[in-house]
This record gives C-alpha cells, structure tokens and sequence, in this order.
C-alpha cells in the first residue's frame, strides 16, 4: 500500500521502537515515546512488535491511501476521519484504494499513532527505521513529514492479515495532573535536602518548550549544594537533569548521550509514555520509588 501525505502537520515522523547499542557513538536511540500507544497499534493489526509506524505531535496528518490494507490509530484523540466520517480511535479500520484519512488538533494528550498493517517502508538505518531529526537520518530521508511526500508499507502475509484480539486497550494518562514515578539518583546527594523535599513535594508544570529530546519544567528552582556542574556520563532515558537556573528537564528519546548538569532523579521506563502526553501545562507530581519496587510495576 502507498500512502500520499497531503497535509503533515506540524511534527510528523517515521518512528519504530527505537536504535539500540550506539549510544557510545554519540548516536541517540530516538523511536517512538508512547511505547504503550505504539505496541497497541501494531498488536491490532497483527504487526510486529517493532514494525515502524507515524508519530505526530499536536495535529495529525492527512493521508491518502493507493491500494487496500488497515490502520489503527492510538494515542490523542485526533478527531480521526475517514473520507469525511469519523472513526474510532483503537480500533483496526479497513482501508480502500482512494480512501482519504484526515486527523485534527489533539482534544486530550499530544501524540498519536498511526500505525499502519505490514509497518512503514523505509529504509533500515543502524537497526533501525526511526527518523533521527538531529543528526538527520533514519525514517522519510532523516526529517519529518512534508506535504506531498508519499510512503509505502512493508508487504504483509496473509496470517498477519488476522491481527489479534490480545491488543491492550489504550487509555490516556490522567489529565492535567500526573503522577510521575522515580528513582532517586545518580547526583542527587549534589542537591540540598530542601531541593529534594521541595521536588517531591512541589508540581513542576510543563512549559511549551518541550520537544522530542527533553520536557522542560517549571516550578520551585532546586538548589544545589556546590553547582550542578559534573564531568560529564551518560543520560539514561527519563534521566531529570536540572541546568543552572534549578529548573528540571526530563529527557527523552532524541536526547543527547551525555551531558554535563547533575541528575536529582530517572522517570522509571513504565512511565515514560506518559510523559509522551503530557501538553504544555500539565503539572508534573514526582513519586520517588526503589529500583526493587520500580521492577514489580
């Protein structure tokens, strides 16, 4: 099946679980960051785990299908459309030679998944299909989406037709607030005892400067005991590193492999997705939990 992008939206980019194992190249794992959206998707269409599917920030795209297959759209609700009706978000839809499928503004959340049967046709980049927006490779030639670019699924056999009734319904974390579950560490004895208390007890909000590498948060500045300044180590996903003016950033798949600020806590992998929703002003709440405990979720 061959897809035309007739409108792209502001980010849209070809995603798959990510690039594992060169991270010591200075090459970031990118991939989708709502794992949970992206493993639904592709387990209603009977796709691979890791086949490659769209994932768009704030507004969808709208697409024009030559050939027959099914999509499946998890994630935000784009107010999805198919040729003028509206569909169901997680659900498997059927598509026809011709059909036009149109997504909106995101009403709750901001990403959305539009994974499609048999995964997206691109080619593989160091294990990986996933678009690597800053070092520019991966995905449709290393960027996002433009209008009038045109796509092609992988082919898909006929026992992979059948798709799975096993898929995990999809829900959306909790609205404006979040509860966000960490570990302590690896710098946070750089940080007062008050800068702790004050960041597991205190809401840091969401700030539009957010993107793909890192949530940027607002709230009661965290004070260091001598500077935040460490030799420089490698960043986990979800490590919360916080600059000099005390404010935190969670990173996230496009981050960058090492960095220099002290790190007072790491998002435990079982929340990161939720992260991935998290709109401009969402209050962030911190949950600090032990590795031990982190591992029973």
């Amino acid at each position: 099946m061959e897809m035309t992008i007739l409108s792209a939206g502001p980010l849209t980019s070809v995603q798959d679980r990510g690039r594992f194992g060169y991270m010591h190249y200075g090459i970031t794992t990118s991939g989708v960051l709502d794992d949970k959206a992206y493993a639904s998707g592709n387990a209603l269409l009977g796709n691979q785990a890791g086949d490659a599917c769209l994932e768009m920030t704030l507004k969808g795209a709208t697409v024009e299908f030559h050939g027959s297959g099914a999509v499946a759209i998890v994630g935000a609700d784009m107010m999805p459309h198919l040729n003028g009706d509206p569909v169901a978000m997680n659900r498997r839809i059927e598509i026809a030679d011709g059909d036009v499928l149109e997504l909106g503004f995101a009403q709750t959340g901001l990403r959305t998944y539009l994974c499609v049967e048999g995964g997206m046709d691109v080619p593989v980049v160091y294990g990986s299909r996933s678009t690597n927006l800053k070092c520019g490779f991966g995905g449709l030639n290393g960027r996002k989406l433009r209008d009038g670019d045109v796509l092609t699924t992988c082919s898909v056999t006929e026992y992979r037709r059948k798709g799975t009734p096993f898929a995990e319904e999809y829900h959306l974390p909790e609205g404006e607030n979040m509860t966000v579950r960490v570990i302590l560490g690896p710098q946070e004895d750089m940080f007062t005892k008050k800068a702790v208390r004050d960041f597991l007890n205190d809401p840091y909000k969401v700030t539009p400067e957010s993107d793909r590498m890192g949530i940027r948060l607002s709230g009661t500045a965290l004070e260091s005991v001598h500077g935040m300044d460490i030799i420089s180590d490698a960043i986990p996903l979800g490590s919360i590193q916080v600059a000099a003016d005390g404010q935190p950033i969670i990173l996230l798949a496009d981050r960058q492999t090492t960095g220099g600020y002290a790190k007072i806590a790491t998002v435990i992998s079982k929340d990161i997705w939720k992260l991935a929703q998290a709109r401009p002003g969402t209050a962030l709440h911190f949950e600090a939990v032990t590795v031990r405990q982190s591992r029973r979720v």
